[in-house]
């Protein structure tokens, strides 16, 4: 049996992308009976790390159903413990051959951040503590999708760094980690 890899799922969730931005989805597994064929075990072919905006839905932008990605959704794909911990988990125990980190145009997230940043007091301070890092390095940064992909670069780093199950899958080559940024607009994903 020929080994899935990382690249090769890539090109097909893109491809399911077109679908997606030319109004020809595929409706695959979509149903009932696809569920039950899944109902005691999974077997996603890769995992997505994408905000919990309501407009950014990696089934539907990627021309997915039921049992094919492994999403972690969380505002701002922030980094904390518990989404390293779930990708680590879509890693070693479902060995997705690729992990998806998926920014997004008009990340509201993105935006509270550069309107309270540095003060870190109030609402949303594990979030904002996520975020800084990336204004802290660069903080000229002016406009709010160009801050989305610098922090899904950043999300990247911190994922290798702060676990070994994710680095040494990446050392190893059995995970591509792709940067994306999905674009309202156009519908678009596009490899940062």
């Amino acid at each position: 049996m020929e080994k899935i890899t990382g690249e090769a799922e890539l090109k097909k969730l893109l491809l399911g992308n077109k679908n997606f931005v030319n109004g020809t989805p595929s409706m695959a597994n979509m149903c009932l009976n696809t569920l039950k064929k899944f109902a005691f075990h999974q077997e996603p072919y890769a995992a997505v790390l994408s905000c919990s905006d309501s407009r950014v839905v990696p089934e539907i932008i990627f021309d997915c159903g039921i049992g094919e990605l492994f999403v972690i959704r969380v505002a701002g794909i922030t980094a904390g413990p518990n989404v390293i911990e779930s990708i680590e988990y879509a890693v070693k125990k479902l060995k997705v051959p690729l992990l998806i980190l998926l920014g997004h145009d008009d990340c509201g997230v993105m935006k509270y951040a550069k309107e309270h940043y540095p003060a870190i007091e109030g609402d949303f301070q594990s979030i904002l503590k996520c975020v800084y890092p990336v204004l802290d390095k660069k903080e000229d940064i002016k406009c709010h999708n160009y801050f989305a992909k610098e922090h899904t670069k950043w999300v990247e780093n911190v994922l290798i760094e702060r676990s070994k199950i994710i680095q040494n899958a990446v050392q190893n080559k059995e995970l591509l980690i792709a940067k994306c940024h999905f674009d309202h607009s156009t519908g678009l994903v596009n490899i940062i």
